[in-house]
């Protein structure tokens, strides 16, 4: 069996002690958590719209990654969750900006719900 690595930065929000890692690292692959629009240094989640939430996630997302030892250029799959899917059009406008040429595999669903009543979460997988 492989050891599995714990990343943590402070430029990226905390995650719940005991609860969940912002990130692991197995077998040459990181494994990030969902981001939500969290500001770092205050814990709350930013003010805007959908498209300031969405870069907001993906720069949280960004930080983790650099502290796990790779980029947001390496992410090969990409989970987006939305708590309304109206928003799908905006959040892409802002999405197809970040991952490079070559754009990962990506699931985008709409929940009910999200922490913190956010409209959006979310995760990726890359490698190192």
């Amino acid at each position: 069996m492989s050891a599995k690595t714990a990343v943590l930065t402070d430029k990226a929000p905390k995650p719940l002690p005991g609860i969940y890692s912002q990130a692991i690292i197995a077998n040459g692959v990181v494994y990030c958590s969902g981001a939500v629009a969290l500001d770092p240094a205050t814990g709350k989640l930013i003010e805007g719209d959908i498209k300031a939430h969405t870069h907001q996630c993906i720069k949280n997302l960004t930080h983790v990654l650099e502290a796990a030892g790779t980029n947001i250029d390496k992410v090969v799959k990409v989970n987006v969750f939305l708590a309304n899917m109206d928003d799908f059009a905006e959040m892409n406008s802002v999405y197809t900006q970040y991952w490079g040429d070559v754009k990962p595999c990506r699931t985008c669903v709409a929940v009910k719900t999200l922490p913190l009543n956010t409209d959006v979460e979310i995760e990726c997988v890359a490698v190192l």
